[in-house]
């Protein structure tokens, strides 16, 4: 066992990273050593399904705040940019497949927020976001929070996260069978005879099915790097409001609260400190070039979590590195690589990320039911969360953990008889 990582080697209970203080190794695992294709696959996984789904959002917001190109190819390097060097370095740090990527409820909060106010003013505001998250990090009350939610509460939240994920692999054979069946009969065909390379498999097959069915649209007319543009900060009271605090709670309870537990029902053990802290602090850094908030994610951690990255749980950091890279290649380029990944057909994306999501939600549901006595508070975190639902305008995961928490301390309230037994 490693005494850094405190990560049995080959076994598929980890354990995770402990505190930055652990007394030194004296033999550090190597990337070169621990380098895996699976791993290298569920990181690149994990970055499509970022840029074809979530990004779209952010040119969303950017289209609705009336952003220049250059303010829009600069938010997009921005985020790339830190979604990159969070995930290599607290994934190279940790030992643990950490993955980041840019706050989706806080880009969807600025699609109608992000035109009221001035651009200066909401990269303001982005400012005073990253602070305070940092802020939150560091002191530890965030994850002193999490550590008081039951394990089954927070594996329920893990399967309802990944719900609609596993069952868009079969909504999508409505729209297109052919690539969709096509990635599912490759992924079990993987299971059965390479299960390493099964979502491999079936990254190919929905590619060569989508050409075949004249569904894959990518064109690049030129490849130009990215060119970052920096926006002094303005601060208005209007905006705080309008957008800091809805930012701020949005990320912490949408985004690094499912980050977190994604981690720990994956048997790792995050150090939130690190974690948030370090993710507020790059927000902070990159707010002047227009990035809203980065942060933990959940659904693409939990490609990279699950046994489809790696059999060995203390090898799977690989997938963050990988991931970190990606982002990187893709955020110096700004907005010409992502055409790329605009020209895959939302199939091919949602049957990819199922297949590749099919381990973390078995050990989700596996989590939820294991204990009884903690199995009716699991199914409402379950239901409430895989419903969607969005109060507040914070996000279903959320509330789940809010629902959950409150069955399970009604559920476990015993009234005493008047001898003091339960």
């Amino acid at each position: 066992m490693s005494s850094e990582t405190g990560i049995p080697a080959h076994t598929d209970k980890p354990t995770g990273a402990q505190a930055p203080d652990a007394a030194p190794t004296t033999r550090r695992p190597r990337l070169r050593r621990d380098l895996s294709l699976s791993a290298v696959l569920a990181g690149f996984v994990a970055v499509v399904v970022s840029y074809s789904g979530p990004l779209v959002i952010v040119l969303a917001a950017a289209s609705a705040g009336h952003l220049t190109t250059a303010q829009t190819t600069s938010w997009i390097w921005a985020i790339s940019l830190g979604s990159g060097l969070t995930c290599l370095a607290l994934s190279l740090r940790t030992r643990m497949p950490v993955i980041t990527a840019w706050s989706t409820p806080g880009a969807a909060l600025l699609v109608t927020s992000l035109g009221a106010y001035s651009y200066p003013e909401a990269v303001g505001a982005f400012l005073v976001t990253g602070v305070v998250i940092t802020l939150v990090g560091l002191t530890g009350v965030f994850g002193w929070l999490m550590r008081q939610i039951p394990p089954a509460v927070v594996s329920a939240m893990l399967a309802g996260i990944l719900f609609s994920f596993g069952t868009g692999v079969f909504t999508s054979l409505r729209t297109a069978p052919l690539i969709a069946g096509a990635v599912l009969l490759a992924y079990l065909l993987g299971k059965r005879w390479l299960p390493r390379y099964a979502v491999l498999l079936a990254l190919v097959a929905g590619v060569a099915s989508a050409a075949a069915t004249a569904r894959l649209h990518v064109h690049l007319d030129h490849i130009e790097l990215a060119r970052p543009h920096f926006t002094t900060p303005a601060f208005s009271v209007a905006s705080l409001i309008g957008i800091a605090v809805p930012l701020t709670l949005a990320t912490l309870a949408s985004q690094n609260a499912p980050g977190i537990a994604v981690l720990t029902a994956s048997g790792y053990r995050p150090h939130d400190r690190l974690l948030i802290g370090s993710t507020g602090l790059v927000s902070t850094a990159l707010a002047p070039f227009g990035s809203h908030a980065i942060n933990l994610a959940a659904i693409t951690a939990a490609i990279c979590t699950g046994p489809e990255a790696h059999r060995d749980p203390a090898r799977r950091y690989v997938a963050g590195v990988a991931s970190g890279a990606f982002y990187l290649l893709i955020g110096a380029f700004g907005s010409t690589l992502v055409a790329l990944f605009a020209g895959l057909p939302k199939e091919l994306v949602a049957a990819l990320a199922g297949v590749a999501l099919f381990g973390a939600l078995a050990g989700g549901l596996t989590g939820a039911v294991k204990e009884e006595k903690d199995r009716e508070a699991a199914l409402i975190t379950f239901l409430a969360t895989a419903s969607g639902v969005s109060l507040f305008g914070i996000g279903s995961a959320f509330w789940g953990l809010v629902f959950g928490v409150a069955a399970h301390l009604a559920l476990r309230v015993r009234r005493k008889d008047p001898a003091g037994r339960s």
